[in-house]
């Protein structure tokens, strides 16, 4: 039986706007190690809200997660702040790469903001995960230099910079033409097959969603059975 990486018990969400509005509800879902699953359905279904809890960026919620087998519920923001940046790695639509550092010094800003490895040894990290991606002759470069497709290799290897256990993406094609869209596909399908990465990636992309391991489908806050 696979590592169990995630796990939700009965996660609801509702917002006052001024009455309660309720946007998730009874969500249970578990990822394993290795799983590349797809988190599909409409606009407004509650699957961008459902990232940023399972994210840990959202702490305002009924129910329990639990990352690598520990729960969220009753831990400060300096601890969830920690297991996010040690345990979850992130790749959204837009790379949100800063242009005032080089390539090489954004791949890097995650693990000095961790403090597990001297600057040196994140240095050389960063650059291999650069190489990984085929992204290591623009080290040096800003990232208003590269093209969108370039710019999100290296928001995929900023999000590996810490060896998380689950990489997760808010429509990391959404912005991307079909080639790019499909080299973005291959890295996280390898990432999943070769190094026993977990992926979770919402996505409007039902062609991209058909590929993954499993497709978790949405409707109005729910997640929909079967599971595939």
């Amino acid at each position: 039986m696979k590592e169990l990486i995630l796990q939700t018990s009965h996660i609801s969400k509702s917002f006052r706007d001024p009455v309660d509005v309720t946007v998730l509800s009874d969500i249970n879902l578990q990822l394993s190690r290795g799983e590349f699953v797809s988190v599909t359905g409409k606009s407004g279904c509650g699957k961008s809200t459902l990232l940023y809890i399972l994210s840990t960026m959202d702490t305002d919620y009924d129910g329990e997660l639990y990352i690598d087998g520990v729960c969220m519920k009753g831990k400060s923001e300096p601890q969830v702040a920690r297991i996010r940046n040690e345990k979850i790695g992130f790749v959204f639509q837009f790379h949100y790469l800063l242009n005032e550092f080089s390539v090489l010094q954004n791949v890097m800003l995650p693990a000095l903001r961790l403090g597990r490895w001297e600057a040196d040894e994140i240095r050389q990290r960063a650059y291999e995960k650069l190489v990984a991606l085929d992204m290591a002759e623009h080290a040096q470069k800003k990232p208003n230099q590269l093209s969108g497709g370039q710019k999100q290799r290296v928001a995929i290897a900023r999000a590996m910079i810490n060896d998380p256990l689950i990489i997760m993406g808010d429509e990391p094609t959404g912005n991307l033409d079909k080639r790019n869209s499909e080299i973005v596909f291959e890295i996280f399908l390898e990432l999943a097959q070769q190094q026993g990465q977990t992926l979770l990636i919402v996505t409007h992309d039902q062609q991209f969603a058909r590929r993954t391991g499993r497709t978790i489908q949405m409707e109005d806050g729910r997640i929909l059975e079967p599971l595939y």
